[in-house]
């Protein structure tokens, strides 16, 4: 059998099996080998029932002496509870709405349970389990497939159960599987990699948790390095196939452009343009990563390189994730650029067909220097004479097919330089944009006055937005961010529509007040956009639209309700909406902080402003899934590794790639799994 199959070639898989299986992403026998445990327990160790402890997790074995069920809750769930003796007592197990398990429950069988002991209600010191981790009913005298040693839990449905998972499992190691090796013997041996069939034999069915701990770094191993080889090959096709554009040292419009600039760039600024000219002035393409907090100045370091591109006689295109955003940069650079004779063109959807058709002929014609704009600029009318530098800004809102098709719009291979507001983990640096060069600005400009957040409870509403009309009136401007657009009917939370209605009718009446959110029609939410900017608007509520980089100095204040729903990161970038004028600032979360991870999240929000810092604890909090969810990276989804616990098995498998790439050999038999394992992300790579 080969690992490509479909699943339903294992013995135990129907057509309704088949299609279950494929509602969890499992086609193929290797889907099903690398649905990984996502935890285990070490049910080796039965507890009698009279020795049971409460709230701890333990094992029972017993039989079923009586079996109830009865209707209850509101909507009339089916109630199933079973009394289990062991001879030493009885525990009562209850299972709530699984009405289809009354078949196996049958009185006299022999059941195996494994949870949570608590005390059943009534009970006379009786036990009872009501969220089991895994339970396993035998149906005659066949030796129990589950309860016994260490085992898996999978992420399992109401058709597809842990005893479901697990024969299927054995079936599919037990046939004849091609799991032949996707890394080299020279890397297997350096790493002491415990074999691959044994590593997936023992990652379903561990034998103790030492095997266990050996099989998990051998696969998360593995999923690293074929990532880590597949980005830096991505970086070396393009460093060996392409001829970029090698642009000579600063000359004097570069000298006057920065000696108009009315401050001294930062120390991390400066580092950041000493590595952006040195990869202008090779002939390698430059592909480069910067990453700066919100407020850092990213924007002026982009401006520099722009100009260095257009003194040596190319243009340059700069694209923003929305209109707003690049109608600021084009009049940002106008006024700072165009005194200097800089020719600087906008393009976006909003234009008439007679203005981006202009627009088009300059490019072509090479009319103009610097073209800023929105997704318009990779449209397949727009071609440059002769393009020498990308800019694309908050990357993660493109994804790398964009990326790559505003690279294609010139006669020549383009330098590009991304840049990010959104600060990410050294450990996602690497695994995100493994095929790109790194540059850092922590530190932001002097002067910024710091933003004062604080974190209040919803009964304080009132003096909040008592406290906000006060600065409204002193000429000040606000923001209210809401987690939902509209109510909904399984939410008790308020919507932004809501709110708006609440504030636009109430305290708020006598002000301008805007509503923004997502699912607006794209000129309805630039014209409000616009309306703030140009202060006609002095409360803004909105949804999380407004986190990328609009800048309105005016604005001091923003109130975030609910600020729980929020993660980290993406409070951070709404944080850095404010405090970009010489006002004082103030930033109020509004939480009810029911659980303990919301109360401490936002503890830290108000605690630090670094966005770094912000970055890896939400990583901890959040886990790399949603941290990875949310950024359109395009990568493949990691399937084991995690790449905040697996950092040391990262740094690893980015050595042995680096390694890899300088022997032919290891190259020769990497680039088959790459196009096997990875088609999809990494099609482009060919070796001649």
């Amino acid at each position: 059998m080969k690992i490509t199959d479909s699943v339903q070639y294992i013995k135990g898989v129907g057509p309704k099996k088949k299609a279950e299986l494929a509602r969890l992403g499992i086609t193929t026998v290797y889907d099903l080998l690398t649905y990984f445990p996502r935890t285990y327990e070490d049910q080796s160790v039965l507890t009698r029932i009279a020795d049971l402890h409460l709230g701890e997790q333990q094992t029972v074995s017993g039989v079923i002496t009586k079996l109830q069920e009865r209707q209850g809750g509101r909507r009339g769930m089916t109630i199933l509870t079973a009394l289990i003796g062991d001879g030493s007592g009885f525990l009562k197990v209850t299972w709530f709405n699984q009405k289809y398990l009354k078949k196996q429950l049958v009185v006299g069988r022999r059941i195996f349970v494994t949870g949570r002991a608590a005390y059943a209600f009534g009970g006379r010191g009786q036990f009872e389990m009501s969220q089991l981790s895994s339970f396993e009913v035998l149906t005659g005298e066949e030796e129990p497939a589950v309860h016994c040693g260490i085992q898996p839990v999978y992420p399992a449905t109401e058709r597809l159960n842990q005893k479901f998972f697990r024969k299927l499992l054995q079936e599919a190691l037990a046939a004849d599987i091609e799991l032949s090796e996707v890394v080299p013997a020279s890397i297997c041996r350096e790493y002491r990699l415990m074999p691959r069939r044994e590593a997936f034999e023992t990652i379903h069915f561990p034998k103790d948790f030492d095997a266990l701990k050996a099989a998990r770094r051998r696969l998360a191993f593995e999923e690293l390095y074929l990532i880590q080889c597949g980005l830096m090959l991505l970086k070396k096709k393009v460093q060996q196939s392409a001829t970029g554009i090698r642009h000579a040292g600063d000359g004097e419009l570069l000298a006057r452009v920065r000696k108009s600039l009315p401050f001294t760039l930062t120390h991390d600024q400066e580092s950041t343009w000493q590595d952006i000219r040195r990869d202008m002035e090779r002939d390698v393409p430059m592909r480069r990563l910067v990453q700066g907090d919100v407020g850092s100045g990213k924007t002026v370091i982009a401006m520099l390189a722009l100009v260095k591109t257009v003194e040596n006689g190319c243009q340059g295109a700069l694209m923003a994730p929305t209109e707003i955003l690049a109608e600021q940069h084009y009049e940002s650079f106008c006024r700072q650029l165009q005194p200097f004779g800089i020719r600087i063109s906008f393009l976006s959807g909003r234009l008439t067909k007679k203005q981006r058709e202009a627009v088009y002929h300059e490019m072509a014609a090479h009319e103009t220097d610097i073209v800023i704009g929105t997704h318009a600029l990779i449209q397949d009318d727009v071609q440059f004479n002769r393009l020498g530098l990308v800019v694309t800004d908050e990357q993660h809102r493109f994804g790398v097919a964009q990326r790559t098709a505003l690279e294609k719009k010139g006669s020549c291979v383009p330098d590009v330089l991304v840049m990010t507001a959104t600060p990410i983990p050294r450990t996602m640096t690497l695994t995100v944009y493994g095929d790109l060069d790194v540059s850092l600005i922590r530190e932001l400009p002097p002067g910024r006055k710091p933003i004062r957040t604080f974190v209040r409870r919803p009964d304080r509403r009132p003096l909040i937005y008592r406290y906000v009309h006060s600065q409204l009136e002193e000429g000040r401007q606000a923001y209210v961010v809401c987690p939902l657009i509209e109510m909904k009917e399984d939410s008790d939370l308020p919507s932004a529509e809501e709110i708006y209605d609440e504030l636009r009718y109430g305290i708020f009446h006598d002000m301008a007040c805007g509503l923004v959110h997502g699912r607006m029609r794209p000129a309805e939410k630039e014209a409000v956009m616009e309306a703030f900017y140009k202060g006609e608007i002095q409360l803004l509520v909105s949804t999380t639209v407004i986190e990328v980089g609009v800048n309105v100095p005016n604005a001091s204040i923003m109130v975030v309700e609910h600020a729980d729903r929020f993660g980290l990161s993406q409070l951070h970038q709404l944080r850095g909406r404010i405090g970009r004028g010489s006002y004082a600032s103030y930033c109020i979360l509004v939480s009810e902080g029911k659980t303990q991870q919301a109360r401490e999240r936002l503890t830290i929000m108000a605690e630090t402003a670094d966005g770094f810092r912000l970055a890896e604890e939400d990583l901890r909090l959040r886990g790399p899934g949603q941290f990875f969810g949310a950024m359109q990276h395009g990568l493949p989804d990691l399937k084991i590794a995690d790449v905040l616990r697996d950092s040391d098995i990262l740094i690893e498998a980015r050595r042995a790639a680096l390694a890899s790439l300088a022997r032919r050999e290891d190259l020769d038999f990497v680039l088959p799994v790459l196009a096997l394992q990875y088609r999809e992300q990494f099609q482009h790579i060919t070796e001649s």
